[in-house]
């Protein structure tokens, strides 16, 4: 499906928008972090690897691989930290029994060695675990701006930004 049908064809669920947009923006953050390959590779092609493995780890349920990702210091637009972002994952990931996505990374930009940014658009796909046969759908589209640092050869979230797509 492309990201222009996502857009269009999703129907936003009440009572969605902040949790999806906080667990996506901790999705992003543990797919960067994850960014720890060879040092031969070049520092975009360590970002841009890794966006799968992080979709994957997200679409797991894996909340320790999510909470790795994310560095000490992190500070989010809305002024969450480090803390902030694990509760609400852990409760976002309580409440969706499966979660679906679609990563589009539009741009990697590194002002130093160990430092990057990078604008990616993300849509999400939750189902609320009520019951199996719930048709209760979470579904939304979101801009990210997402600062990463690498430190010991590992990149982690210092900060990330997000809006709905098409918003500003």
């Amino acid at each position: 499906m492309q990201m222009s049908q996502l857009r269009n064809g999703l129907q936003l669920l009440p009572g969605t928008p902040s949790r999806l947009a906080r667990f996506t923006a901790v999705v992003i953050c543990a797919v960067l972090w994850l960014g720890a390959c060879d040092s031969d590779d070049l520092p975009e092609a360590q970002v841009r690897a890794v966006i799968t493995e992080a979709e994957r780890a997200a679409e797991d349920r894996n909340a320790s691989a999510l909470f790795d990702l994310i560095a000490p210091d992190y500070r989010d637009g809305r002024g969450n930290g480090v803390e902030d972002i694990k509760r609400y994952v852990r409760g976002y990931l309580i409440a969706h029994q499966s979660i679906h996505m679609l990563t589009r990374v539009e741009a990697v930009e590194l002002p130093a060695s160990d430092l990057a940014r990078v604008r990616a658009t993300v849509g999400m796909l939750g189902r609320e675990t009520e019951s199996e046969s719930s048709w209760d759908l979470a579904a939304e589209v979101y801009e990210f701006d997402i600062t990463l640092a690498r430190e010991d050869g590992e990149w982690r979230v210092t900060r990330a930004d997000w809006r709905r797509a098409g918003a500003y």
